[in-house]
C-alpha cells in the first residue's frame, strides 16, 4: 500500500513539473524560445543603430559626404556646371507609343 501511495505521488508530482503551474517544462521552453528571438532582434536593432551613428558621423564630419548627398538626391549643382537627367521611359508608354 505505501508503495502505490508513493507512486502515485510520484506520479503527481512529474504531471505537475510537466504540465502544471506557471513554470511547467513546456512554458520554459516557450520562454527559452521567446528569449533567443527577442535577443535576435535586439543583435538586429543594435546593428541598425551603428550604422545610422555612422552615417550621422558622416554627414557631420564629411563634407564630400554632405555634397554627394545634396547632388544625388536634391539635384544640386554648382555655379557653372549643367545637370543632366535621364528619365527611364515607362514600359506601358512605350507600348502605347509603337
Amino acid at each position: 500500500m505505501g508503495g502505490i501511495a508513493l507512486a502515485l505521488l510520484l506520479a503527481a508530482a512529474l504531471y505537475y513539473a510537466l504540465f502544471g503551474g506557471e513554470y511547467s517544462v513546456f512554458e520554459v521552453r516557450r520562454l527559452g524560445q521567446r528569449v533567443a528571438e527577442e535577443q535576435a532582434r535586439l543583435d538586429s536593432l543594435r546593428a541598425e543603430v551603428d550604422s545610422l551613428e555612422a552615417r550621422a558621423a558622416l554627414l557631420a564630419d564629411d563634407s564630400a559626404t554632405i555634397e554627394r548627398i545634396a547632388r544625388e538626391r536634391y539635384g544640386m549643382i554648382r555655379p557653372g556646371e549643367r545637370l543632366y537627367r535621364f528619365v527611364e521611359e515607362d514600359s506601358a508608354e512605350a507600348d502605347s507609343l509603337d
